[in-house]
C-alpha cells in the first residue's frame, strides 16, 4: 500500500460529507425563501394607501371605550350618522367608524388627517359636488348649540337627535317665536325628561 492510498477517506466518508453539504444548501434556501417572503409582506404593507385601508374597516373597527367626541358624519360615506370618538380622533377614525368611503365619495376632497372637534359635523361630498364651505351653522363660541338659531344639519349633531325630530323642533320655533329656555323643549313631540337632561348642557338658547 503506498502513501497516497493511506491518505484518501474511506467511501462511507465521502458520501456523509456529500449529504451534511446537500443538507445545508436546502437550510440555505428555505431560509432566503423565508426572507424573501417577509420582505415583500412588509413593502406591501408600507405601501397601502391610508384612504383603502379606511374603505375596508367597519363600524366595530373604533373603540368607544371612554370616548367622549360626538361627531355626525354625513354624506357619501357607507353609513351615515352619530358617532361617538375618543378625543384627539382624527377624519380617517370618523371615515372608518362610518364604513368608509361610498363608491362615489371625493376622497381628495377630505382631509383625513384633521383632528376633529366634539359636536361637529362631517360632511363628505360626492364627486362632483362642490366641498362645504365653512361647515355647518355657527355655534357659540363654547361649542352648544343655539336652538334659536340652529338649521336642521346643527341640530342632528346632537346625541337622540334624528333629521325627524331636527325639523320638529325648528317647527316648534317657528310656531313659537323661538326658545326662551331650554325646558321649552318638553313641548316639542319626542323630547322627554331623560334626552332634555342628555342636551342640558349641549345646547343654549
Amino acid at each position: 500500500m503506498t502513501a497516497g492510498d493511506r491518505d484518501e477517506p474511506p467511501a462511507a466518508h465521502r458520501s456523509a460529507a456529500r449529504r451534511r453539504i446537500g443538507i445545508g444548501a436546502v437550510v440555505v434556501l428555505v431560509i432566503a425563501a423565508l426572507a424573501i417572503t417577509v420582505g415583500i409582506g412588509i413593502l406591501r404593507g408600507a405601501l397601502a394607501p391610508v384612504d383603502e385601508i379606511v374603505v375596508e374597516q367597519t363600524p366595530a373597527a373604533v373603540a368607544t371605550t371612554g370616548a367622549d367626541l360626538y361627531v355626525h358624519v354625513s354624506g357619501a360615506v357607507r353609513v351615515p350618522g352619530l358617532y361617538v370618538l375618543p378625543v384627539g380622533a382624527r377624519v380617517v377614525d370618523a371615515v372608518a367608524a362610518a364604513g368608509g368611503f361610498a363608491d362615489d365619495a371625493d376622497r381628495d376632497a377630505v382631509n383625513l388627517a384633521r383632528t376633529l372637534d366634539d359636536g361637529e359635523q362631517l360632511p363628505v361630498p360626492r364627486e362632483g359636488e362642490a366641498p362645504p364651505v365653512g361647515g355647518t351653522a355657527a355655534a357659540p363660541a363654547d361649542g352648544r348649540v343655539d336652538l334659536n338659531t340652529a338649521d336642521a344639519a346643527l341640530l342632528e349633531t346632537l346625541p337622540r337627535i334624528g333629521p325627524a325630530l331636527a325639523e320638529r323642533i325648528i317647527a316648534w320655533r317657528d310656531d313659537n317665536g323661538g326658545f326662551t329656555s331650554i325646558e321649552d323643549l318638553l313641548a316639542v313631540p319626542g323630547i322627554g325628561d331623560k334626552m332634555l337632561e342628555s342636551l342640558r348642557d349641549l345646547v343654549t338658547v
